[in-house]
């Protein structure tokens, strides 16, 4: 079962959208494996997006990741990254599709409203940044024998 982090940013955490947004993950049929709300230092968040650092946008992203709680939460299921980063649509809210999160929710190039693991080698890392092995949990709901084909990941 692929995993993949989510992070719910200070902007959506601020304007109520959290219960919307984890409904549309597990109406589409993704397991929540870990949640939990935090505010995230500087120190963690420069780590977190290390590979973006000299950027021009680099340290606007590092003030606004840091600027008020979030909600962190790792979803599992098939294809898990790929279903995630289609719910959640372009990066900024004004280019994504009506039916997406961004889309639906977001009309700003600053504040996008969440963040999603891109590739599975990054969803490992970036899971590691914020839960131990023992904060996720495996368990299987009755509805995965109707959202999970055994044999198609």
């Amino acid at each position: 079962m692929e995993k993949t982090l989510i992070i719910l940013k200070p902007d959506c955490v601020q304007r109520r959208l959290i219960g919307r947004i984890v409904q549309r993950f597990e109406d589409k049929g993704l397991t929540l494996a870990g949640m939990k709300l935090m505010h995230i230092s500087r120190p963690l968040a420069e780590r977190h997006y290390a590979p973006h650092k000299g950027k021009p946008f680099y340290p606007g992203l590092i003030d606004y990741i840091t600027a008020g709680p979030v909600v962190l939460m790792v979803l599992a299921g098939a294809r898990a990254i790929d279903t995630a980063r289609k719910m959640m649509g372009k990066t900024f809210g004004y280019e994504a599709e009506p039916g997406t999160i961004r889309g639906d929710f977001g009309v700003s190039k600053t504040f996008n409203l969440i963040h999603g693991s891109d590739s599975p080698a990054s969803a490992e890392t970036e899971i590691a940044l914020y839960f131990q092995p023992a904060e996720l949990l495996h368990y299987t709901t009755a509805a995965h024998s109707w959202t999970d084909k055994p044999g198609e990941t």
